[in-house]
């Protein structure tokens, strides 16, 4: 199943988790983090258990719970997973055994309630420290049977360094975010998980997204993160493979199973190797 585009929706609203299976994103997550007061945390549990058990159209139901350091993340979980979500995202993670010390609790819960063993999935936000951010490497590494996918924020690393912008004058992510960002890039793919960016902060410019998703793909990314419905259409165009990237991709592996003793081959006019021959793969695995 794709996994292009990760919408947030607020978990105490009912009319906006009524909405979003139609809105087109590839994963859905119930925020009871950010986007709901303490006051409305019961009630935000509640409605996101009922949207998840109802469970009408093809994306993914997530839940991002508080984050561990919190007094409601065992709430959350006690709330939403009779429901059995496709995945919890994890925010402000520490690091590994943070992750493995909440994989110990789903493990219970699904137990309890009848959901197979370890097919809830965990996706954990990995920079929103700076101690967090220079622990993204140990993810490659680490006994996580759950990681779906790695992400990363801007927004709470910048709080806690003190920074008064994030992107220079072109746009462009500062030395520090380029640097956890790649970071969060090379260890997904070093796991063989999804590598998801980050938000497009501002949601009524489509335009900057469009460019920020073709670069976020571009750069080796599989999906990014949304705040608002109109984010989806942009992100799941530019992590959607062009007819032509498929048809090219079908004509190297089609090249190399005409000779599959060489190494090398030359296809219109250009030379194709083995990394291009798993990254046409890879695409087609993606498309099917």
């Amino acid at each position: 199943m794709a996994m292009r585009s990760w919408l947030f929706v607020p978990g105490d609203s009912e009319s906006k988790l009524a909405k979003a299976p139609d809105l087109g994103a590839d994963v859905l997550i119930a925020d009871l983090e950010d986007a709901v007061a303490p006051q409305a945390k019961l009630y935000a549990r509640q409605t996101a258990a009922s949207w998840i058990e109802e469970g009408r159209g093809g994306a993914q139901r997530w839940v991002r719970i508080n984050a561990l350091d919190t007094p409601y993340w065992r709430e959350d979980l006690a709330a939403v997973m009779p429901a059995a979500p496709a995945g919890i995202m994890l925010p402000k993670a520490s690091g590994p055994e943070q992750l493995q010390m909440l994989a110990a609790e789903l493990y219970e819960l699904e137990g309890r309630h009848g959901i197979p063993s370890g097919t809830t999935r965990l996706l954990p936000l990995v920079s929103e420290t700076p101690a967090a951010a220079l622990g993204i490497p140990a993810y490659a590494a680490a006994q996580l049977p759950r990681l779906a996918g790695l992400t990363w924020g801007a927004e709470d690393l910048s709080a806690a360094l003190g920074a008064s912008r994030k992107r220079g004058a072109d746009g462009r992510w500062t030395d520090t975010f380029r640097m956890v960002r790649a970071m969060v890039l090379l260890a997904a793919h070093a796991r063989g998980v999804a590598a998801i960016d980050t938000l497009h902060a501002d949601f009524r410019d489509l335009e900057g997204l469009a460019r920020v998703a073709d670069e976020s793909r571009a750069d080796g990314f599989t999906g990014m993160l949304a705040i608002h419905p109109a984010q989806v259409e942009v992100i799941n165009r530019a992590f959607t493979p062009t007819e032509s990237e498929i048809a090219d991709a079908r004509a190297i592996v089609a090249a190399f199973a005409s000779q599959p003793d060489a190494g090398v081959l030359q296809l219109d006019g250009r030379m194709v190797d083995q990394p291009h021959l798993e990254q046409a793969r890879r695409l087609l695995a993606q498309v099917e």
